[in-house]
């Protein structure tokens, strides 16, 4: 579960981290006051769940508490990379001599607790690690001995800071492994970690991710859980589907794991883009398909649908009849290209086909047809 910003702030300020002055605006006019209170020049940012706000528009400066109010207006209800603006941060604006990178978060692979590191803030990590891996910096935390002041050290003379931060750089590192431990978290991260003008280490942006799986252990928290879901990612979350939000303009609807990840691996290799891959399980009823492919029809970015199927304990037929009745009652048209083997399948291609439906054999080939169909239309 992902934190806003200003959240993640509040829980990093719990801990004494620094982070500038701000607050939470709903209105024009509370932006106005919150700037008013700040003084001189603010930056106002949009609170929504996704990375990349800057470049979206959703984060603006402002010399007047006048000014504010005007983005204010502007942001609040508009949408920044799809997601709709409801609230803002406005908080002072910082003199920034370097921006810096620093986060904690889970090596899966080494099973440990690792800093990431470097002098290049402002930049999404998974970039910084794939084109400037020399810049990114790795302090592993051994489990049985936990945060010690010597990473705080190896961190300042990677990032060339002057020696009078140590203390200030060691507070923050131990801090966030705190953060860490006591939310049960999987990133904490600072980025851009600002070394200001005057020679101090403040977080101006914070993002805290927090495993859901923990969620029990705070209950303060449960009631925020799901927030960050798209619409239709609650409405595949209500009818019990499993469902993933992409980017792409393919809607994939398969039976099992790992027939809808090889569906989408089969897309991306032909050039495609999924927009979202949705698995309606084994077993699956008529009722239940119905309900996946209206749901998927209706998603706006799916220019094509495709339905791979292997009916072992899934029933051709069944899929088939939900095809049917879902586009009758969905009354949107898309192209729906059909792959199906297994049990019934016989007659699911005949109900299909009896509605205009071609049924394919080949993955491959069915694949390929989708995206064509998604470059037409």
């Amino acid at each position: 579960m992902k934190l806003f910003e200003y959240e993640a702030k509040e829980v990093a300020r719990k801990y004494g981290i620094p982070v500038p002055r701000g607050r939470v605006a709903y209105s024009g006019d509370e932006a106005y006051s919150i700037a008013r209170e700040i003084g001189g020049e603010v930056v106002v940012k949009a609170q929504v769940l996704v990375g990349g706000r800057g470049l979206a528009g959703g984060v603006r400066f402002a010399k007047t508490p006048e000014e504010a109010r005007e983005l204010a207006v502007r942001l609040l209800g508009s949408e920044v990379r799809g997601l709709k603006v409801s609230a803002l941060l406005v908080e002072e604006k910082v003199c920034i001599a370097r921006e810096l990178y620093l986060s904690l978060t889970v090596d899966r692979a080494m099973r440990k607790l690792v800093y990431l590191v470097s002098d290049m803030g402002g930049v999404e990590i998974e970039e910084l690690a794939r084109r400037y891996p020399e810049r990114v910096e790795r302090i592993y935390v051994e489990p049985e001995v936990g945060y010690t002041s010597y990473m705080s050290r190896i961190a300042l003379s990677f990032l060339g800071l002057p020696w009078s931060v140590a203390g200030e750089l060691d507070s923050i590192m131990k801090a966030m492994y705190k953060i860490m431990v006591d939310y049960d978290a999987e990133l904490v991260e600072f980025n851009p970690l600002a070394y200001t003008c005057d020679g101090r280490l403040v977080a101006l942006d914070a993002k805290i991710i927090i495993d859901d799986n923990s969620l029990f252990r705070h209950p303060e928290l449960q009631a925020l859980h799901g927030r960050e879901l798209s619409e239709y990612e609650k409405r595949a979350k209500e009818l019990g589907f499993s469902y993933v939000e992409l980017d792409g303009d393919i809607g994939v609807i398969s039976n099992g794991a790992g027939l809808t990840m090889a569906t989408m691996d089969s897309i991306l290799h032909y050039g495609g883009r999924p927009a979202n891959f949705l698995d309606i399980g084994g077993g699956a009823t008529r009722d239940r398909v119905k309900e996946a492919v209206k749901l998927m029809l209706a998603h706006p970015r799916s220019r094509v649908l495709v339905v791979n199927i292997f009916g072992g304990i899934t029933r051709c037929d069944e899929v088939a009849h939900g095809i049917v009745e879902a586009i009758k009652e969905a009354g949107v048209y898309k192209p729906i290209v059909v792959r199906m083997l297994g049990t019934n399948e016989e007659e699911g291609r005949r109900i299909l086909e009896e509605h205009g439906i071609k049924v394919y054999v080949d993955m491959d080939e069915a694949i390929m047809t989708a995206i064509e169909l998604a470059k037409v239309r």
